[in-house]
């Protein structure tokens, strides 16, 4: 194997949190072991497969993957690169045959005396078991081995009789030859008939002695005739018996190899109807369901998966809610040091036309705007959506409006933008970071989100700038903006492990005060915060359309309302920030 391949390393699934795990992969007595390392080879393997029986399938979209099945156990392997996937099944199904197994005589070897696959040529083949059930058939083809024994013997007796036959003929040849020589004074007396010679004492002799009955050696030709003529008679009809068995038995055969074909069809069928059921109940949460351009998982089951997992979610931020629920205490909000306008630097200008385009678009009214599809109404808060599709991917901008009784938009933003409180009421992000602080009121944020399955993970490259905007009038009321959008930092490169998305995300608060009555001061009961919250988002991938609107549906109206309630609880009985 290590002729083949460079490397003992393949990536293996484990599953949807950790994904592809790099793992030392030894292959030996036709079993495929792995181990976590190189290292950990003397403390045994973490899980092995006999290959006797695998299934190796190389994957149809993913040129790097090949897939090993053995019943109900599939492992999900990648090579470094198509060459090396190649190699190692190469080298598999090397292994495999010089362990005999994976060849159509391994089925010969293991018993079997009949392949199924040649007996569909269409020509059937006889088995060495089949005449066993053939008593008859077995019978005749005996008698067939006494003829033979018998004919060959008639065959040898008969050939000694025709050998001295021609040696006799041959010495009364000689003899004759030998009296025409001789003296011709001393030649016999020859009658007409040729059959006697008369001496000179008168006597007659026959010049051929006639063979006697028994004829040489004492052999009985005429019986032997008889015996070898009755053996090639009993050798014919026997042949024709068994030629009428063997008709017989090829149509028995034939019915036989009909039934075993069908029965081998409707196998294959229910192995494969099976197979697909294994697929999808089994394996469901492999690699190949999840979000991707080739995923197996249909739009109704990736809905049903998401929603089922969001639910998951909530449930465990009630009970860490529930957990954590402490009262506040009485100290006052730390200072917060609020950044000029003028504050320099490399990104200002891209800052300083976000935070323009926002309050120019951003305030407008959307009731009249046909475009502007009012989706969510509860109490104060409204959110809209203008439905927006880019090669597929959806871009619906989102907008929403909320008011906010007992805080300010100063104290909104501030929680909003520090990074120091995210984790208390940002219940979807997985882990976060500060790449870069720009100023007090500008940084660049990398933050990962919680993986909600089968779609695959998020992460965010973002500046957070925190700006008060300067009121044109004195009737203008008092706003503050957070501002959110995605930039590029060498410190933070996107990633195989996440998709990255895009973001312009912009909070605009505005604080209305209400006089108190008479000569009392101004408390929490006389301000209203108003806010106007919009969203662009580009989340990348291929999740469908239907799946994220639905998403963002649920999701925007419950983070309003979780974020507006912690700053509540976290300004209450503290003195107000303007």
């Amino acid at each position: 194997l290590s002729a083949m391949c460079d490397s003992f390393i393949l990536f293996q699934w484990t599953n949807y949190i950790h994904g592809w795990q790099d793992r030392w992969v030894v292959l030996k007595n036709n079993t495929l072991s792995y181990y976590k390392s190189q290292d950990e080879r003397e403390y045994g393997c973490r899980g092995s497969l006999c290959l006797s029986k695998a299934v190796i399938t190389a994957h149809e979209f993913d040129e790097c993957r090949l897939d090993i099945s053995v019943n109900d156990s599939v492992w999900y392997l990648r090579a470094q690169d198509p060459e090396h996937r190649h190699q190692w099944i190469d080298s598999i199904e090397l292994h495999r045959a010089e362990s005999g197994y994976g060849s159509e005589s391994s089925l010969r070897r293991h018993g079997s005396m009949l392949s199924l696959t040649s007996a569909t040529s269409g020509y059937s083949a006889t088995s060495t078991s089949s005449f066993k059930k053939g008593h008859s058939l077995r019978e005749k083809l005996a008698e067939m081995e006494t003829f033979r024994d018998i004919l060959c013997r008639q065959v040898d007796t008969l050939q000694k009789y025709f050998d001295g036959c021609a040696d006799a003929v041959s010495k009364d040849e000689l003899q004759r030859d030998k009296i025409v020589e001789g003296d011709e004074d001393d030649f016999p007396n020859t009658r007409t008939d040729g059959e006697f010679l008369h001496n000179n004492n008168g006597s007659k002799e026959k010049l051929f002695q006639s063979l006697s009955p028994k004829g040489i050696n004492g052999i009985d030709f005429k019986g032997e005739a008889i015996t070898f003529k009755a053996t090639t008679a009993g050798i014919l009809a026997t042949l024709s018996h068994c030629i009428d068995l063997m008709v017989k038995r090829e149509d028995s055969w034939q019915k036989r190899l009909d039934k075993e074909m069908e029965k081998r069809r409707r196998i294959e069928e229910s192995y494969k109807s099976a197979l697909n059921e294994l697929k999808k109940k089994s394996h469901f949460g492999g690699p190949d369901y999840e979000e991707g351009p080739n995923s197996l998982i249909n739009e109704d089951e990736f809905f049903d998966a998401v929603e089922a997992a969001l639910d998951r979610q909530d449930k465990i931020e009630e009970q860490v809610s529930k957990q954590n629920h402490m009262p506040h205490s009485q100290s006052s909000l730390a200072l917060i040091v609020t950044a000029p306008p003028h504050d320099v630097h490399r990104f200002s200008a891209e800052v300083e036309e976000m935070v323009q385009n926002h309050m120019t678009y951003s305030l407008q009214d959307v009731g009249g705007d046909a475009n502007w599809q009012l989706v969510v109404e509860e109490g104060e808060m409204k959110v809209y959506r203008r439905e927006v599709e880019e090669n597929g991917i959806v871009l619906d901008p989102l907008k929403a409006t909320h008011s906010v009784k007992g805080v300010t938009g100063h104290e909104v933003c501030h929680y909003f933008w520090d990074t120091d409180y995210r984790n208390d009421w940002e219940t979807t992000i997985e882990n976060f970071n500060v790449v870069e602080t720009l100023s007090d009121n500008a940084v660049i944020v990398y933050q990962t989100h919680k993986r909600v399955w089968p779609a695959s993970q998020r992460d965010v490259l973002y500046l957070s700038a925190m700006r008060k905007i300067l009121a044109n009038n004195e009737n203008d009321p008092d706003t503050w903006l957070v501002c959110n959008f995605s930039v590029d930092h060498d410190n933070a490169q996107p990633t195989n492990r996440c998709v990255r998305a895009k973001i312009n995300i912009a909070m605009i608060c505005q604080t209305l005060v209400s006089p108190p009555e008479g000569d009392k001061e101004i408390s929490r009961d006389n301000i209203l915060c108003k806010i106007t919250y919009v969203a662009n988002v580009n989340p990348g991938g291929w999740a469908p359309a239907s799946v994220l609107r639905a998403v963002a549906k649920r999701e925007y109206p419950k983070f309003l309302k979780r974020f507006t309630s912690y700053v509540q609880e976290k300004t209450a009985g503290k003195p107000i920030l303007f």
